[in-house]
Parts: C-alpha cells; structure tokens; sequence
C-alpha cells in the first residue's frame, strides 16, 4: 500500500473534496463521501480556498508524496508495522487542535489507514514527527487489537502519550507538539484529580469522552492529550524505553505505577 497518489485527484477535484471523498468510500465502511470529508475536515483536512490550491502546487514542488513515503518505508521496517494505505491532502488554514505549531501539519490514523494533512514541507523533521504519532497510533491500534468501541479514556490518553515520546525519542524535544509542554507539573496533578482521575472508564462512544480528552470550555484545552504525555514521559523517568513494548503494554500498566509514585509522593 503506502502512499496513495493523491495529488492526482487533487488536481482534478481540488474543489470538490466530497468528490475525491467518493474514491475513499471503500476505506470506510458505511460511510458516505459526505460522512468522510466531515470527519476528515475535524481532523485538519482542506476546505476549497486559494490557500489550498497554493498548498498543493507547494506539496507538489516539494515532492512531498515521496518524501512521506521514504519516511513511511522507513518507520514500516524500524517497527515492523503494517502496511496500510496514507492519504495526503493539503490542510486546514486556520488554526485548531491538531495544528502542529504554526507550520500547519495535522493528521488522523485508523487501524487500517492514515491521513496527513500538510502544508509546506520546509522542515522535513515536523513531517517526520507528525508520521511518528500517527504511524505509532496504527501500530497500537493492531497490535492491542480491541475494539475501538472498547476503548476507555484512559486508552486514548495513553495511546496519544505513547505517540508523542516515540516522537521525543526519534526526533527530539523541539518537535514535540505544543500540548507536551502546555501546563506545569503541578497544575496537571490538581487536573488529573479534579477533572479525570474518576472518569477513565468513559467509553469512547459517550460525549464525556471527547470533552475530557480534548478540553475546551469550562476544560483545560487539550486535557487529555497533555495528561497522557505527562503519564507516559513519568513512567519512562524511571523505566527502560521500548518501542515495540509501547504497542503492547496495556494501558493500565501506566496507571498503575502512576498512581503507586503518586501516592508516595504525598
């Protein structure tokens, strides 16, 4: 599988995205191109816009479907993972939660697929980076295979913690997403106990779920992302990092030597 050529489609339906969302109906069961392109467009894909038609031509000068896949290929045979199909599209111009700094990349992962939004590609590692999250979600999402109706809070706080140290670990600090480092230790402390620590066992399917991992409003913005990461980088202060332990180990795993350092500290 690996890269799509989506630029092909690009070109001829740049205006029409629920048209090229026709063409991803046999990646998503029951669902119709309309269905598709809402969901994708929460993620970070395009609307039609100049700005888009200007992020193509740049995706295409800078050969940015080759590129993905060099880094796909790559991560592929460092982590043994699957071989699924990624989909490149231009993203999304005003800012939102899945933005990646100012550069604008953003992206979605299935266990079975993957979606890059992008903009320019001036620095290859932020592409690199994005890649790494998305691609560690794929690989956690098949090997723990559970069923995404399943999944708990706690799941998807740690899946999203996991994804960003493995960017840590292969890229480095500076790319790490803005969430990583967007509230001091103590304040995520006073948040895990107010706001998440009896709510783990939401199920993804209730609207609770949603509003804790991604904050807003009343919430602290990105909730759950921020509070994975600071479980996930706790545990690996004082454990042997493993990339291919971090798709296996279950979630609670984490929690629990959280909440045993936790309780020694007070």
């Amino acid at each position: 599988m690996g890269i799509i050529r989506t630029e092909q489609w690009l070109e001829e339906e740049i205006d029409r995205p629920v048209k090229i969302c026709k063409r991803l109906e046999p990646y998503f069961k029951k669902q119709t191109a309309k269905e598709i392109y809402n969901q994708l467009m929460s993620f970070g894909m395009y609307r039609p816009s100049r700005a888009a038609r200007t992020n193509l031509v740049q995706m295409k000068e800078q050969k940015a479907w080759d590129k993905v896949e060099r880094l796909f290929n790559k991560y592929k045979h460092k982590w043994n993972g699957p071989d699924i199909p990624i989909f490149l599209f231009p993203v999304a111009q005003s800012g939102g939660f899945f933005i990646r700094e100012v550069k604008s990349k953003a992206g979605v992962s299935f266990p079975d697929k993957m979606f890059l939004f992008l903009s320019t590609y001036d620095d290859p590692k932020e592409v690199e980076a994005l890649l790494i999250h998305e691609y560690h979600h794929v690989c956690r999402l098949r090997l723990l295979d559970k069923r995404l109706e399943d999944y708990t809070l706690l799941d998807s706080i740690i899946i999203e913690g996991l994804a960003e140290y493995a960017v840590l670990k292969n890229c480095g600090r500076e790319y790490l997403a803005p969430w990583c480092r967007m509230y001091k230790k103590k304040e995520l402390l006073n948040f895990w106990e107010k706001y998440l620590k009896e709510q783990l066992n939401t199920k993804k399917h209730e609207k609770k779920h949603d509003e804790l991992l991604y904050g807003g409003g009343r919430l602290p913005n990105l909730l759950g992302y921020a509070a994975g990461y600071h479980l996930i980088e706790h545990f690996y202060k004082n454990n042997n990092y493993s990339t291919k332990l971090s798709f296996i180990n279950p979630a609670i795993k984490y929690l629990e030597y959280y909440n045993k350092t936790f309780e020694k500290s007070q």
